[in-house]
């Protein structure tokens, strides 16, 4: 009875482990895909006028505990970090299609993680180039008070993944990610803006544990003041689904819902953006629970 018990208590860490280390991608973790909500904020569903744009975001992800099914905290102290800079480049050109100006982007992540788990046993840390992604449909369309985005692209298995690293740089598998979003401004001036951004992820099988994980879905969204001074001010935040359960994997679907704040301010001179968030993460099922700060520059060519 005693070793029935202690295999399933161990069944049941290792599943609810394997789908917080399968959130491991990007600058910080996800409900169980490779895009990371709270990367972007601020009028995150506007794509830029033609022209060649970089971004790079600078994120650490504090993890304060791991959570259940129900939400709840995980005995032991279960503690880690990720830590990374996200390099994203972005080319809209003076092409339409569909009536929307055509872009492509391609999106290159640094990352160190650092996993301290005492539930199971884990401290673990990695660093390296993790996933890659490439999209070669973006398309933004621009109304007098409102924008919209769509995007296709995969994020490809490049980064080192081993199922016996916890703290693997890279997931083993890809992603097919597809994006729609809005922005909506309600005063002519433009100086209100309200905006959501959500994307769509279907995962492959990771080829070396024979895990195919549950399609996700993800919201950002942020409403936001921008003052005479050109600093933008806003209520940000994300809210990410886990939609089926993965398959070959004991785990249940995971969830995220954050809250946080974001400033930022715009350079005309320099054509550089700066902007800074924070994030609490106040509900979580099934994963790592913690705190997201992160920094976003913007350089236009």
């Amino acid at each position: 009875m005693t070793q029935a018990r202690t295999r399933k208590t161990r069944k049941h860490i290792g599943g609810l482990t394997a789908a917080a280390l399968t959130a491991l991608s990007g600058p910080t973790l996800a409900a169980n895909g490779h895009y990371v909500p709270g990367v972007e904020g601020i009028k995150g569903a506007v794509v830029p006028p033609p022209g060649v744009y970089y971004r790079g975001y600078l994120a650490h992800y504090d993890m304060d505990s791991l959570r259940n099914e129900q939400g709840n905290h995980l005995p032991s102290n279960n503690t880690g970090s990720v830590t990374a800079l996200v390099n994203r480049l972005v080319w809209v050109s003076n092409k339409k299609l569909l009536n929307a100006d055509y872009g492509m982007e391609a999106i290159i992540p640094l990352q160190r993680t650092s996993l301290d788990f005492g539930i199971a046993g884990i401290n673990s840390t990695e660093h390296g180039v993790a996933d890659i992604f490439v999209s070669p449909v973006v398309l933004g369309w621009h109304g007098r008070q409102w924008d919209a985005v769509f995007g296709a692209g995969l994020w490809f298995d490049t980064g080192d993944y081993s199922s016996t690293e916890p703290a693997s740089i890279g997931k083993g598998f890809k992603t097919t990610m597809l994006t729609l979003g809005g922005n909506y401004y309600p005063d002519a001036a433009k100086s209100w803006s309200i905006s959501a951004l959500s994307r769509y992820e279907i995962k492959s099988k990771q080829d070396e544990t024979h895990i195919t994980p549950g399609d996700s879905w993800l919201v950002e969204w942020a409403m936001a003041k921008k003052l005479s001074t050109g600093l933008e001010l806003g209520l940000v935040g994300y809210n990410a689904w886990q939609l089926e359960n993965s398959k070959q994997a004991p785990a249940g679907k995971a969830e995220k819902h954050s809250l946080g704040v974001e400033a930022g301010y715009f350079w005309p001179s320099l054509m550089i953006g700066l902007n800074a968030a924070y994030f609490n993460e106040y509900d979580v099922k099934n994963g790592p629970s913690g705190d997201l700060f992160r920094l976003t520059l913007t350089k236009v060519f």
